[in-house]
C-alpha cells in the first residue's frame, strides 16, 4: 500500500501535465458544498468571508460552510450584505452533533427557518466515527470538547429513532439536503430508506470510502436511490489529509458514476490547500485521470448546484 507522501507525489506528477487555463475555466461556475472555514473550535487558515472572497476571485458560483459544532446559516444574510455579489451564493447547514443539540427537532426547525440548506447526521460525535477513530491520533486543535455520548440514528432493535423521524419530516418539508454524516453504512441504509419514505429528495453521502465502511457495491446500490456521492478533494490532492491514490479517486468516482458524483473540497484547515486551491487540484487530477471536461463540470458545478437548489 502506498504511503500518503507517495500518493501526494503521484498526484503532483499527474496534475503537472494539465493545462492551468483549462483548470481555471472549469473552476468557474463550481459550487463547493464542503468548506471548513472559520471561526471554529479547530484551527482554520481562513474565515468564511475570506473563503467566499477567494471563491469569487476564482469565478466560482457558490460555497457551503460546514462546521461540526455550529451552523453559519444565520450569518449568511450579514455576509451577503458585506460581499454584495448577486452572482455568488453562500449557504450553510447544521451538523447534528451533541454540541449542536443532537437529534433535537426543535433546533433543526429553528435552523431551517433561518436558512439552513443542509442537515448532516452526526459526524465527530457519531458512534461510528468514535469507534473508527479509536487509537488514531490526529490532533487538530488545542480545544478539547467535553466527552460526548456516541450518537446513532437507530434504537437497540435497529429502528430509526422517533426524534430522527421528526427531523426527517422537517428536512422533507423544507426540501433541503440530507447528508448521512459519519454514520456507518448499515445505519445509512436504514436512514435513507426512512428518508425516502418521508419524501426527502436531496440525499448526499460524504467520502463513503473513508470511515463509513462502504464497498463499491454499496455505492452502486445507493445511487439507484438517487443519492449523490461526494468525494472529498482533501483525501486525494496535495493535502496532509491525503489517504488515497489518484487511481483510487478514479475508482471511487466510477463506482457511483459521474452522473451521481460531486466533489467538495473538505478543506480550510491550517497547513492544507485552501478550499479553492483544493478544488483546482481536484479538477486537474480528474482531467489527468481521463475524465472529460463535461464530466468534471458535472461533478464540480452541475450536481452540487442542483443539490443545493441553484437554477441550471
Amino acid at each position: 500500500m502506498a504511503t500518503s507522501e507517495q500518493n501526494r507525489e503521484e498526484a503532483r506528477r499527474l496534475m503537472a501535465g494539465v493545462d492551468e487555463d483549462l483548470a481555471a475555466r472549469l473552476l468557474r461556475g463550481a459550487v463547493d458544498l464542503h468548506v471548513h472555514s472559520g471561526p471554529s473550535t479547530m484551527p482554520r487558515q481562513l474565515d468564511h468571508l475570506q473563503a467566499a472572497e477567494e471563491a469569487i476571485a476564482a469565478g466560482m458560483r457558490g460555497v457551503l460552510f460546514k462546521d461540526h459544532h455550529y451552523s453559519a446559516a444565520p450569518f449568511i444574510p450579514l455576509m451577503e450584505r458585506l460581499i454584495a455579489n448577486p452572482g455568488f451564493s453562500m449557504f450553510s447547514g447544521l451538523v447534528l452533533n451533541n454540541s449542536t443539540g443532537g437529534f433535537n427537532p426543535y433546533v433543526v426547525d429553528a435552523q431551517l427557518k433561518m436558512g439552513a440548506k443542509l442537515i448532516w447526521m452526526p459526524t465527530a460525535q457519531a458512534a461510528n466515527h468514535i469507534r473508527s477513530s479509536h487509537r488514531k491520533s490526529r490532533l487538530v486543535s488545542n480545544v478539547q470538547l467535553m466527552a460526548s455520548p456516541a450518537l446513532t440514528v437507530v434504537d437497540e432493535l435497529g429502528n430509526i429513532l422517533d426524534s430522527v423521524k421528526q427531523i426527517l419530516d422537517k428536512v422533507a418539508e423544507f426540501d433541503v439536503i440530507l447528508s448521512s454524516g459519519h454514520l456507518h453504512v448499515w445505519e445509512i441504509w436504514k436512514l435513507f430508506d426512512e428518508a425516502r419514505s418521508r419524501g426527502i429528495k436531496r440525499l448526499l453521502i460524504n467520502h463513503p470510502m473513508y470511515g463509513l465502511h462502504f464497498t463499491y457495491a454499496d455505492i452502486a446500490d445507493f445511487v439507484k436511490l438517487g443519492v449523490i456521492v461526494e468525494q472529498s478533494a482533501a483525501m486525494y490532492v496535495d493535502s496532509r489529509f491525503n489517504v488515497y491514490s489518484p487511481q483510487e479517486l478514479k475508482e471511487h468516482i466510477e463506482a457511483a458514476g459521474v452522473a451521481n458524483s460531486s466533489i467538495g473540497s473538505d478543506l480550510g484547515q491550517v497547513d492544507n490547500p485552501t478550499p479553492v486551491e483544493g478544488m483546482r487540484q481536484a479538477i486537474k487530477l480528474c482531467l489527468a485521470l481521463g475524465f472529460s471536461e463535461a464530466d468534471v463540470r458535472t461533478m464540480v458545478a452541475d450536481n452540487p448546484a442542483r443539490l443545493v437548489g441553484l437554477a441550471p
